[in-house]
């Protein structure tokens, strides 16, 4: 058995591919419409063989609430702080910044939440993320 990818709807296609593409630094793998389905998949991801998140359009004016089923995904990065920091510069909110060096939590466009793990040890502890307060929630 293989992780193949984790599905989430829309109603902000274009913008979601941008979060998942331009904040995030994932690709998009590919792009499919079905006109008589009257929804677009988008896959993006590392690459074509590694886990993707399937974006769902479903076409049409329809807006979705968050179940409680879901929790987050989860992303290792390489530096949580330099992370943390282009993402607000990008006007992206930390709703729980990387305090203690190791994790952060944003949301991408359609509520659903993103975990950012350090890759290895923990970072020193630095300001201004060790005073942050949480925003809203995750």
């Amino acid at each position: 058995m293989r992780y193949l990818h984790t599905m989430i709807r829309t109603s902000k296609p274009e913008e979601s591919v941008a979060f998942y593409t331009e904040a995030l630094g994932l690709k998009l793998i590919r792009k499919s419409d079905y006109p008589n389905g009257q929804f677009s998949l988008y896959f993006i991801g590392e690459s074509e063989t590694g886990p993707m998140i399937e974006l769902t359009h479903n076409w049409g004016d329809r807006e979705y609430s968050q179940g409680d089923q879901f929790g987050h995904l989860a992303y290792a990065v390489d530096d949580i702080y330099g992370t943390c920091q282009k993402l607000m510069d990008m006007g992206i909110t930390i709703n729980r910044p990387p305090r203690d060096g190791r994790m952060a939590f944003i949301k991408d466009p359609n509520g659903v939440s993103i975990e950012l793990l350090q890759a290895g040890e923990c970072l020193p502890t630095q300001e201004p993320w060790a005073s942050m307060e949480n925003t809203g929630s995750w």
